[in-house]
């Protein structure tokens, strides 16, 4: 999805695009969908001169590369792993590694040099949870259910990634572990140090391909009308998170750099709805996104996309 959506960006050159397994092969013939496009073979080698570098490796890869390979000291780092995300982990020779979540942090990102790209998952929850955080109001546990498209689990194929097992059929994996709360505590910490109360996250594997759909409920004892300005307001300068009061669904937003959260109040509860396209929010959209705030780019360039609705 990063080289579709790079390959369309009116200021971006791909130099070159590095495979330690497929290198000699052309692109187009491990990625089919892009086979009407000229984009060479993949490179066994670097060039150091680059403005910006996407790292898009299996968790724990980045900080190999990067120790393997040298870049120019302007290069900018886009890593869409999970190396570099928690702060324990977010320095790399001296220089530390911005989270790339604009609606938490856009001034950093945009005057960052490397930048760790926040988890799908991550990015979904953490937009329903920021703007109560912001205020102050998260009380008691926190239950967290949200169901990802099988593109999550990424290309290689796994007993649980395979059309026959997918097809009609949901699953809970990594029940209260899954490593992308780590990420979201760290911004609940920032902004609510007070709080205390236990996250309960349950991941869910769905039926279809791509999407995450969130939802995330709490006690308060703020009004409907005081949470639905909460978040219209947290949001009101983001181009590409929406809030609205109708039932939210994935096929708004599959296929879009978009996030679309709805707000409700019931039974003394907080409920918060977030769905996002895993493949393009999730990851590779936003990490253009953060390209475009560091080289101050126009934010919505090169993600212009309507969703598939039909």
């Amino acid at each position: 999805e990063l080289l579709r959506c790079l390959q369309y960006h009116p200021q971006v050159q791909i130099d070159f695009v590095l495979s330690g397994s497929q290198e000699g092969k052309p692109i187009s013939q491990i990625h089919q969908d892009l086979f009407s496009v000229e984009m060479g073979t993949f490179s066994a080698e670097i060039k150091k001169e680059v403005d910006v570098v996407f790292l898009c490796l299996g968790h724990g890869k980045s900080r190999e590369t990067l120790e393997k390979y040298t870049f120019s000291s302007h290069t900018k780092i886009i890593d869409l792993g999970n190396d570099f995300r928690l702060e324990q982990d977010a320095v790399y020779q001296d220089k530390p590694f911005v989270y790339g979540l604009s609606d938490w942090n856009k001034e950093q990102i945009q005057s960052a040099q490397y930048i760790a790209n926040p988890g799908c998952f991550a990015t979904a929850i953490q937009q329903a949870l920021l703007p109560l955080a912001s205020e102050g109001i998260l009380s008691g546990d926190l239950h967290i259910h949200a169901l990802t498209g099988s593109t999550g689990a990424g290309q290689s194929l796994s007993p649980t990634s395979h059309f026959s097992w997918r097809q009609n059929n949901i699953s809970v994996y990594k029940a209260f572990t899954h490593q992308h709360l780590g990420e979201i505590g760290e911004r609940i910490s920032a902004l609510q140090p007070t709080y205390t109360g236990d996250v309960n996250f349950l991941p869910v594997r769905g039926d279809f391909t791509r999407g995450i759909y969130t939802t995330l409920y709490t006690q308060t004892d703020w009004s409907e009308q005081e949470l639905k300005a909460l978040f219209n307001a947290y949001f009101e300068s983001s181009v590409f998170t929406f809030t609205t009061d109708q039932t939210v669904h994935l096929k708004q937003v599959v296929n879009t750099n978009n996030s679309l959260i709805q707000v409700q109040k019931i039974n003394g509860k907080v409920l918060v709805t977030s769905v996002i396209d895993n493949l393009l929010r999730g990851a590779a959209g936003q990490a253009i996104h953060n390209m475009n705030l560091m080289f101050g780019i126009n934010e919505k360039e090169g993600l212009g996309f309507k969703a598939n609705y039909f």
